[in-house]
């Protein structure tokens, strides 16, 4: 007797279909008939975990957050122990995302480009870029950044121009080209470690 496979339960299976399609295709380019058939449940299934498309937009944004802010900690554990090495590691982990398969560039900037100042998308979308500069800021102070707010913003603003330009070519010079920027924002603005 063959193995049944477990179907996951249909909230999961309806964000992993929205993640795939958004991602893909944006969230305009994807209408909600097309995931309720792509994820194999009903309408009402999918309005009873998602009362609204941007609510669905939302959730799909959370998710790549939580997942694209690991992967930036990830990164920077990976460089070592010095906070101004870390925040060269941050680049690695944009540099990767070049490599995958399928990469539309940043879900963020996507999503900001798509939906009104107000939405919940939009609002998801400026919570998470506050969250990632407010976390680089951290790393910036630690590394004794004369300006950790200065260094902060000019490092995010490095990794959302990589990850947009990913948008329009997989060049693995551009991220390279911006870890090398970043270096030299780093170590003009924080002093060697003694």
């Amino acid at each position: 007797m063959p193995a049944t496979v477990k179907r996951p339960p249909a909230r999961e299976r309806i964000l992993m279909t929205a993640e795939a399609l958004f991602a893909a295709h944006g969230l305009r380019g994807v209408g909600v008939d097309r995931i309720i058939a792509e994820s194999g449940v009903a309408k009402s299934t999918l309005y009873v975990h998602f009362p609204s498309k941007d609510g669905l937009a939302a959730a799909y944004l959370r998710r790549v957050d939580d997942s694209w802010r690991g992967k930036l900690r990830a990164a920077a554990l990976a460089a070592g122990d010095d906070p101004r090495e870390q925040l060269m590691g941050l680049f690695d982990a944009v540099s990767a995302s070049y490599e995958r398969h399928g990469f539309h560039g940043c879900a963020f900037i996507n999503a900001a480009a798509e939906s009104e100042p107000g939405s919940l998308p939009h609002e998801v979308t400026v919570e998470h870029k506050r969250t990632v500069r407010a976390w680089v800021r951290e790393l910036a102070e630690a590394a004794g950044a004369a300006d950790p707010d200065g260094l902060a913003l000019q490092l995010t603003l490095l990794i959302d121009g990589t990850l947009a330009a990913g948008r329009l070519e997989q060049n693995p010079a551009i991220p390279a080209a911006a870890k090398e920027a970043a270096r030299a924002a780093v170590e003009r603005a924080c002093p060697p470690a003694a």
